[in-house]
């Protein structure tokens, strides 16, 4: 669907997206999530053309950006962060507007313009100036233009920022009820909107992708180690004879506590869950255990973990950063594979279907 290759865009000095690649499959909403500053924008701006890229390469549905802008564009719908509406226009005349300049047939645009309206419920104010309206319903006003022509493909670059919390909401829904028949990619900095809605998760810090994976697949890789607390009935002599008998445990915590419990937190590799052990153990030495919690990594904890000093990254975060994006890789690779498996075994039909004509013209000839 979207294929970007060795992005790379400067300001002078200035380098705001360094070297950027990653694709889209087609029929999800992807999270394009960063803090202020990180690069979104400019690499949405070049994905649509809006800005050439200093380096690297664009393809929408196999169209080059730069080369066939035309055919590009035709498969983008694009909101930038700020709408691009006309205050003095009526809701129905400005898409009426955008529909003449995206090019869409007259046949065919009071039926488009009619499903876009319907769509983002713009039913009630369609007839009043876009000046009147409040910020969510110019929200959907730019949310209408984008969809208008059936773009499969729809960018949105922070399509909540400034809505009250009640417009947010709707705005979600929207974007999911959009998913259904187009891929959607959403740019944000807030963490809840991304989580709430995207399927795929793309972090960009300082330029760089550090990473892209399902919001599941990044909390497991970016674990390292489960934590444990616990609260056990007993003193703490006899908890740590406890916790000795136990090798999968790599670090424990004892915290302060008034009571005659015992708070304390274990650390155990990713791959150890010694919850059950650990019940069994306490059981057998008559120390109840009266409250056991395994922590997880919140997507917040990834995200900080990951845009947080990118430029004096140590070793074990730059290993970090290869593994997640070598999944991604890898399942890049997986569907370029599959796609030339087909074309390959298109090849194979269409020639023997060619040879077979071929024969029969032979076997005609020899007839007459």
């Amino acid at each position: 669907m979207i294929e970007v290759r060795n992005l790379v865009k400067r300001y002078g000095d200035h380098l705001a997206v360094d070297h950027l690649s990653f694709t889209v499959e087609k029929g999800q909403i992807y999270g394009f999530l960063g803090p202020n500053g990180a690069g979104k924008s400019t690499t949405m701006n070049m994905m649509t053309g809006y800005i050439a890229a200093t380096e690297g390469e664009v393809f929408i549905n196999g169209h080059n950006i730069l080369e066939e802008p035309k055919e590009a564009k035709r498969c983008i719908g694009y909101l930038p962060e700020q709408p691009p509406i006309y205050p003095e226009m009526k809701v129905i005349e400005y898409l009426d507007f955008a529909a003449d300049l995206k090019g869409i047939s007259k046949d065919k645009k009071e039926e488009m313009i009619e499903e876009a309206i319907e769509i983002t419920k713009l039913s009630d104010v369609e007839g009043r100036l876009i000046k009147n309206l409040s910020k969510g319903y110019k929200q959907r006003v730019g949310l209408a233009q984008a969809i208008l022509g059936y773009p499969e493909v729809i960018i949105l670059d922070e399509p909540t920022v400034g809505l009250d919390p009640k417009q947010i909401t709707q705005i979600r829904d929207l974007i999911k009820e959009l998913a259904v028949n187009h891929t959607v990619i959403l740019s944000s900095h807030i963490l809840s909107e991304i989580s709430a809605v995207c399927d795929h998760i793309m972090i960009i810090a300082q330029g760089k992708l550090v990473a892209s994976d399902t919001p599941e697949n990044l909390k497991k890789l970016m674990k390292g180690s489960r934590s444990i607390e616990l609260t056990v009935k007993g003193s703490k002599e006899e908890v740590n004879h406890v916790l000795d008998q136990i090798p999968q445990i790599q670090e424990v915590n004892f915290h302060e506590s008034e009571e005659e419990d015992i708070s304390i937190s274990i650390k155990t590799s990713e791959d150890v869950d010694i919850r059950e052990e650990l019940f069994y153990a306490f059981a057998k030495a008559q120390n109840p255990i009266l409250a056991m919690n395994l922590s997880t990594m919140s997507l917040e904890d990834v995200f900080l973990e990951l845009t947080q000093g990118t430029k004096t990254q140590t070793k074990e975060k730059q290993n970090l950063f290869d593994k997640i994006l070598q999944r991604g890789k890898k399942k890049v690779d997986d569907i370029k594979e599959d796609e030339e498996d087909k074309e390959q075994n298109y090849m194979e039909n269409t020639s023997s279907i060619e040879d077979k004509v071929d024969r029969g013209n032979e076997d005609h000839d020899s007839t007459l």
